[in-house]
């Protein structure tokens, strides 16, 4: 199993950082705009809607407030089509004005790694300028 971890820092307080990840039914509006244009939750599952209308289902696995974790995993519409899919988001303090987001994703077939290593990356990114976007605003 391919295990891919990536860490960013965020120009916001851990706080406003974890607020945003754990508002689970709003990925569209506080973490991707644009990427995903949909979010809806029905009970431990979320489905997010992307652009061309396609959507993935996800099992909200875990919200941990206390140690800023929340786990997921995807359970259907992945593309490319994937074995098995589990991924936590972090945040720990970064100084006296920053929090660090730690992604971690499990996937199979391990062949998947690179690409998915380059999607976690582009994401973490586009994260980090939505949530410092909303921090000064």
């Amino acid at each position: 199993m391919a295990s891919i971890r990536h860490e960013i820092v965020i120009d916001a307080s851990p706080e406003h950082i974890w607020d945003a990840l754990r508002d689970v039914g709003a990925v569209h509006q506080r973490l991707l705009p644009g990427r995903v244009t949909g979010t809806r939750l029905e009970g431990d599952q979320r489905f997010l809607t992307f652009p061309d209308g396609h959507v993935i289902r996800e099992l909200i696995v875990a919200i941990d407030d206390d140690a800023r974790r929340l786990a997921y995993s995807v359970v259907e519409g992945a593309r490319p089509a994937i074995e098995h899919h589990h991924a936590s988001f972090e945040v720990r303090s970064e100084g006296d004005r920053a929090g660090r987001l730690i992604w971690t994703t499990d996937v199979l077939p391990h062949a998947l790694a690179a690409e998915i290593r380059i999607r976690v990356e582009r994401g973490a990114k586009e994260m980090k300028q939505a949530i410092e976007a909303a921090a000064c605003g």
